[in-house]
């Protein structure tokens, strides 16, 4: 099958996807998806970098929500700011078959969308759910090049999928603006991220206004499905397999496959972070001469023992392993003001050794794993975890868990009111109305 087969295929899919056809557990696990990205995007918008982005934006007045700030914007504004608040912390969900983050390619472009249109619940999470199924299959199709970056390359597919079928394009219409997104990639470095550049952020907030603009093009009759991503997802950044778009669409449900993540801090320092904090109440902090963390080599790379900013240490496994050991753990205040150059933690993660392990590489895609021993005088510890806390295959989060972590990071009633504007959502007749409600949310 070539890409605009596959492409096209997507968008019958798409166009033809009715909520009420989709299994009951699919749909549980999307609300859940969609709370999660409510809630972290507005614990992203209270954080002074986005405030101070949103003033220098000065965005105009509009139909759609601008989360945690109290008021409403334009739809492009609503997309591209909310998207960057998403990403900014590093706790938005994500997917390891993906090889990224489907929903926040996606789901807020959709969502200040459906506030525009005044779309009812069960369309909008038709939409949502198109969005991360196809994003996730474009994903899984592409395989980026080396030191690429997957922040708003194949997501675009998705966000431009999900807004198309918010606005009732037909199948051809759906995979014309499918097919546009796809050749609307960013090529990112992930050396930007290490380095703690937030352009990475702006990767994301790109994806979605991307997306918007395909299905808009789709919908003026100005776009064409001729198997672009095979180019540009392909040719130019890395290699692309149309077979993996379409392989299971209706049967497989991606949404199921993905992560919560319990850390700020970029997924790939989840596991061993997972094992410090188990291990922490045996071993004393102070006596630590080494740790040394045997992983696969997607996370192989984050090694840098120093940092300049909160972005450059959320992608330093030596600052989320010193951090978990010294603070118990890795919520964004571990990385925030002072606690960001805390001289206990700096002087761990000197001593923090990462590396390559060839068994470990060897078990991707299915697990994210790491080994990690820790040197003590009294002798080495040693424990190694499959996956990330919080993966679908190794301790899942359920409601209850995703609303204490929400707590957590926004306080008790701001997470109820999060719980209980993303509930309305699902079922609203005007889903504008919950969405003005959350950009209202309180601080704590």
């Amino acid at each position: 099958m070539d890409a605009a087969g596959a492409t096209a295929k997507a968008g019958a899919w798409a166009a033809a996807l009715r909520w009420d056809d989709v299994p009951p557990r699919v749909r549980e696990r999307l609300e859940l998806v969609l709370l999660d990205t409510l809630g972290v995007a507005l614990a992203g918008a209270r954080e002074p970098e986005q405030r101070r982005l949103v003033e220098a934006w000065r965005p105009a007045d509009g139909p759609a929500p601008l989360l945690g700030a109290g008021r409403t914007t334009t739809v492009e504004a609503s997309a591209w700011l909310n998207a960057a608040a998403l990403v900014r912390l590093e706790l938005d969900e994500g997917n390891k078959y993906a090889k990224g983050h489907p929903a926040a390619h996606a789901f807020p472009a959709v969502l200040a969308l459906a506030a525009e249109r005044g779309a009812s619940g069960p369309e909008t999470m038709a939409a949502l759910l198109v969005a991360y199924e196809v994003a996730s299959r474009f994903g899984r199709a592409t395989s980026l090049r080396a030191g690429a970056h997957p922040h708003g390359s194949w997501g675009v597919a998705g966000a431009a999928a999900g807004c198309a079928r918010l606005l009732g394009l037909g199948a051809d219409d759906v995979a014309a603006a499918i097919d546009t997104g796809a050749g609307l990639p960013v090529a990112g470095h992930f050396g930007s991220a290490l380095d703690g550049n937030p352009v990475r952020d702006a990767w994301m907030a790109a994806s979605n206004l991307s997306g918007l603009a395909a299905a808009r093009m789709a919908l003026g009759g100005v776009a064409r499905n001729t198997g672009t991503a095979a180019i540009a997802l392909g040719e130019l950044l890395g290699g692309f397999d149309p077979d993996a778009v379409a392989d299971g669409l209706g049967e497989r449900w991606d949404v199921e496959l993905g992560y919560f993540k319990r850390y700020a801090a970029c997924s790939f320092t989840h596991p061993a972070a997972d094992v410090v904090l188990a291990l922490r109440p045996e071993i004393p902090v102070d006596d630590v001469r080494e740790v040394v963390v045997e992983t696969h080599a997607l996370a192989a790379g984050l090694t840098r023992t120093t940092w300049d900013s909160r972005l450059g240490a959320l992608f330093s496994t030596p600052f989320v392993v010193a951090s978990a050991l010294v603070h118990g753990h890795v919520r964004p205040a571990a990385s925030s003001g002072a606690a960001l150059h805390d001289p206990r933690v700096e002087a761990l993660a000197a001593r923090v050794v990462v590396r390559e392990a060839p068994d470990l590489t060897a078990r991707l895609p299915d697990e994210r794993a790491a080994r990690v021993t820790v040197r003590l005088p009294s002798g080495d510890v040693t424990r190694e975890v499959p996956n990330p806390v919080g993966d679908s295959a190794h301790h899942p989060m359920d409601a209850a868990a995703l609303q204490d972590l929400l707590a957590e990071l926004l306080g008790s009633a701001t997470a109820i009111e999060v719980a209980r504007c993303s509930a309305e959502l699902a079922a609203a007749g005007d889903v504008s109305i919950p969405l003005r409600r959350l950009a209202c949310a309180s601080t704590p």
